[in-house]
């Protein structure tokens, strides 16, 4: 963020809030700028709104895939029930690999971002 730059408006009234919670409503005493402040909560913000951003693409390819995996065959390329065994076993992993790992990312995140599991 650039010197310049003003903190977003929920950042801050944060900021504000925060320093009248130390300072009282009259700020007496206190030497922080409040958009310095901001800057910070803003910054935090930001970071959390990354990390969520990444967990909707996740969640959006990992629906994409499960729907593809979980689309019927062609019924003219399937037609022994062997073929069909084959297909829905090696879907079915297919599924439970991308499940695996999105359970183990979300657990990560979770873990980074001082979540608590549950």
């Amino acid at each position: 963020m650039s010197a310049k730059a003003q903190p977003d408006r929920i950042a801050q009234a944060t900021a504000e809030e925060v320093l009248r919670t130390l300072y009282g409503d009259d700020y007496k005493g206190c030497t922080v700028n409040p958009d310095k402040i901001a800057a910070i909560i803003e910054e935090g913000a930001n970071q959390r709104e990354s990390s969520v951003r990444e967990l909707l693409e996740l969640y959006d390819k990992l629906v994409e895939a499960i729907h593809l995996l979980s689309t019927p065959p062609d019924g003219d390329k399937v037609t022994e029930p062997k073929q069909l065994q084959t297909l829905l076993s090696e879907r079915l992993d297919a599924i439970h690999a991308l499940t695996k790992k999105t359970m183990e990312t979300t657990a990560l995140v979770k873990k980074t971002s001082g979540a608590s599991e549950g």
